[in-house]
This record gives structure tokens, C-alpha cells and sequence, in this order.
């Protein structure tokens, strides 16, 4: 490497398959609680529709005294059901965010965070799943408040800043950088240097359903492949890293890790949309 990284208590260093290192800034504690006090107070917003909903069949007149009836005589199994819904909203909030998101929540879009598996490579449904249902553990004592006293013990413990559904999901929280790559216009506003396509990274094998990638999705991956040459190494791999990551969580790609890069997965994916596209031509 032509310059030495010091990895400080706030950076991640991760060695891409190309064998290049990637610094990612590690979301700091008051940026986690700020975006999860955001996160929570939409799911709270949430459980209060639905009980202002239930509460509002008690009836118009006397709605204090009838929805503690109505809360009474409901029947034990209404009651399991009612609880379970609390534990999904509460749960399954960020697990489908998270999935659907990217990594993100409403609250982490705000303060431009996103989760990661602790490799760099996107979180799969597996992931988001673990390191949310261990959320009542990090959360610990509170539950209808939580309180996260866990949570900030395992973060202030662990040399990644993860808590314990992340330590058990291999899940880091990351500050996006946009400062560390080049912007997409900065990238792609150069006159290209050379249109000629040549694949020089090693061919990798991907199951993937390439049908769901755009002509727009495509262009640019095929403007980076033209142009990254007229970058350094570090910005190639940042931006084949920016690029690859949204289309790998759109196709959700079946790959072998010992053999994978971002910029081969790219030169692939361009290859085998061309040939779908002379196919059905």
C-alpha cells in the first residue's frame, strides 16, 4: 500500500477480497442513540395507534372505565395475541428495515448510518433477524422503555463498538463517508480514457437473477468499468464497493467468498446482462 493506515478506536479496518484495505468510521454512541430514540418513537407512535384503535371499540362514553372492562374480560388468548403484536412492532420494526433498507432504519437514514457485516459485505435477512431479537437483551432492564445498560456495556468492551446482537449477528454499525470516495459525478464527469471493455480480474461464478437489474442500474456500472482506470486504486475499490453493494442487495447474488471481488462481481454482472440482452435480441 502506497500510504499507512492507523486504525484508532472509531475506524474498521477490513481487507477487501482484492486484498485492499477499507477504513469504515464507526458510528459513535450518541449518533446510535439518537438514531434509535428516532426509531423508537415511531414504533411507540405506532403501538399508540393501535391501542388508541382497540380502546376506541370500548366505546365513546366512559372510554377510561369501559377499555379497562374491555381489557378484563378479554380473553387470555386475545391478550397473547395483543402482546405478540407489541413484540413484532418492537422487534420486527428494525428487522424489516433493516432487510428492505439496506441496513438502515428510519432513524439510521437521518443520521446516515448503516449496518454492515463485520466483513464489509451487506447484511442478509439472517443477520437482521439475530442482531434484532438479541435487541431485549442489549436493552436490558427496560423493556417497554428500554433502558440498553447491556447494550452500552458490551459497545464500551468491544473494540468494534458492537453490542451484543451484533457481536452474535458479526454485524458492525457504520458512519457512511461520503468524504473517503469520490462522488458519482466526480467519477463519471471525466471524459472517458479508454472505451475498450476488458475483464482483468479473475472470472467469478454468480447465481444471480440478472433480469432484475435496470438499463439505468447497468450504465453506470458500465461508465465505472470504463473510467476506473483514471482512478487510484483506492478510489476503484471504494467505488466498485458503492456500486456493488446496492445491485447485491437488490439481486441477493450466490457467489463463493474465496473467489469474490466487487469489481469482478461488476465485470460479471455486465457480462452476463449483454448476454442476456444478444439473447433475447
Amino acid at each position: 500500500m502506497t500510504g499507512h493506515i492507523i486504525e484508532t478506536e472509531e475506524s474498521l479496518i477490513i481487507e477487501t477480497p482484492e486484498r485492499v484495505q477499507l477504513e469504515f468510521s464507526l458510528a459513535s454512541i450518541g449518533n446510535r442513540f439518537l438514531a434509535v430514540a428516532i426509531d423508537h418513537f415511531i414504533q411507540y407512535f405506532a403501538i399508540f395507534i393501535v391501542l388508541w384503535f382497540i380502546m376506541s371499540l370500548a366505546g365513546p362514553d366512559g372510554a377510561t372505565d369501559n377499555a379497562e372492562r374491555f381489557f378484563s374480560e378479554m380473553p387470555n388468548w386475545t391478550k397473547a395475541v395483543l402482546i405478540l403484536a407489541m413484540f413484532l412492532i418492537f422487534a420486527g420494526y428494525f428487522i424489516v428495515f433493516e432487510w428492505w433498507w439496506n441496513g438502515q432504519t428510519p432513524g439510521k437514514r437521518l443520521l446516515k448510518l448503516r449496518v454492515i457485516r463485520d466483513d464489509g459485505r451487506p447484511i442478509t435477512l439472517w443477520e437482521a433477524i439475530a442482531r434484532n431479537l438479541l435487541r431485549i437483551c442489549d436493552a436490558a432492564p427496560g423493556f417497554i422503555i428500554p433502558i440498553y445498560s447491556i447494550g452500552l456495556v458490551t459497545i464500551f468492551l468491544n473494540d468494534r463498538d458492537q453490542r451484543v446482537g451484533d457481536i452474535f449477528a458479526g454485524t458492525v454499525v457504520v458512519r457512511e463517508r461520503t468524504d473517503e470516495a469520490p462522488t458519482f459525478p466526480e467519477t463519471f464527469s471525466n471524459p472517458i480514457s479508454d472505451t475498450a471493455f476488458t475483464r482483468v480480474q479473475k472470472r467469478i461464478e454468480v447465481r444471480a437473477d440478472v433480469s432484475r437489474i435496470t438499463e439505468s442500474e447497468i450504465e453506470v456500472v458500465e461508465s465505472f468499468l470504463r473510467r476506473r482506470w483514471d482512478l487510484t486504486d483506492r478510489q476503484r475499490i471504494w467505488m466498485a464497493w458503492r456500486i456493488a453493494l446496492p445491485l447485491m442487495y437488490k439481486i441477493r447474488p450466490d457467489y463463493n467468498m474465496a473467489d469474490f471481488t466487487y469489481e469482478g462481481f461488476l465485470e460479471e454482472l455486465l457480462q452476463r446482462f449483454h448476454a442476456k440482452e444478444r439473447f433475447l435480441n
